[in-house]
């Protein structure tokens, strides 16, 4: 049968429509929704609260040194860390109330709060800041997102999440995020400052599923402003949704 040059171009058109058509239906199907991967991701980091036991390894220019801590945390709003050791740090202790941190020193019997510009400082001479430990809010309340690609990191499949900020209070304006597609726990995050440049890197690893929810035991922190190798924070033990005594969230808990 012959098909005359007329119902080509008909045919053609016909083929390039069809084509077209499944493109806009991939991009607009095909992609997830990166919302709602934030909120798969909150649903496997957050709890109504929690206890856990870490360590956190600085190492240094010259050397590494390990630091050990119990924590409590309840919601976005309350948390308190006890330093069990080494000798030096055992018995400081930390309380964030609402937007308010104190830091009891058991060398001088004294509670200092930690405010303005001081929240950026080092945690103990980590890659870690005060700001970066107060923020426990979920990523879906504080920045939306948008999924920019897909790449596999450390064998795994990930999407890649650009984060920008929705409120002011934040300490990066924005995120990047390599969020494993199979378990929505980020493997690997960048943060950024307003002018675009690149402060802190993480890896997130040994990822297990606890009660439910997948949940990285071990993150190394890097400081991309500062010398040395990074801050490794392994969670040693962790348990969500406990009962935690009210007196533990006050002022008075930090010299007992």
């Amino acid at each position: 049968m012959m098909i005359n040059l007329p119902e080509m171009k008909t045919i053609t058109k016909k083929i390039i429509i069809i084509i077209l058509f499944s493109s806009f239906a991939w991009f607009t199907y095909g992609q997830p929704d990166a919302n709602g991967i934030l909120h798969q991701i909150d649903e496997n980091l957050s709890s109504e609260n929690r206890i856990f036991e870490s360590s956190m390894t600085i190492h240094g220019r010259r050397a590494s040194r390990t630091i050990t801590s119990r924590s409590y945390v309840e919601g976005d709003k309350k948390s308190f860390t006890e330093y069990l050791s080494p000798p030096r740090e055992q018995g400081t202790k930390m309380l964030k109330l609402e937007n308010q941190l104190w830091i009891y020193s058991p060398s001088t019997d004294r509670t200092i709060q930690i405010s303005g510009h001081m929240l950026r400082q080092s945690v103990m001479g980590s890659d870690l800041s005060y700001e970066d430990m107060m923020d426990d809010r979920k990523l879906t309340e504080t920045y939306n997102a948008v999924v920019s690609g897909s790449e596999e990191f450390d064998g795994r499949t990930t999407w890649i999440l650009e984060l920008t900020a929705r409120v002011d209070d934040v300490a990066y304006a924005t995120r990047k995020l390599w969020v494993d597609k199979e378990r929505f726990v980020p493997l690997k995050e960048e943060l950024f400052a307003k002018s675009g440049q690149l402060l802190k890197r993480s890896v997130l690893s040994d990822v297990v599923q606890i009660e439910g929810r997948w949940f990285p035991k071990t993150i190394v922190y890097k400081d991309m402003l500062k010398q040395g190798d990074g801050t490794e924070f392994k969670v040693t033990d962790i348990k969500f949704n406990q009962d935690i005594p009210d007196y533990i969230f006050t002022k008075a808990s930090l010299k007992m």
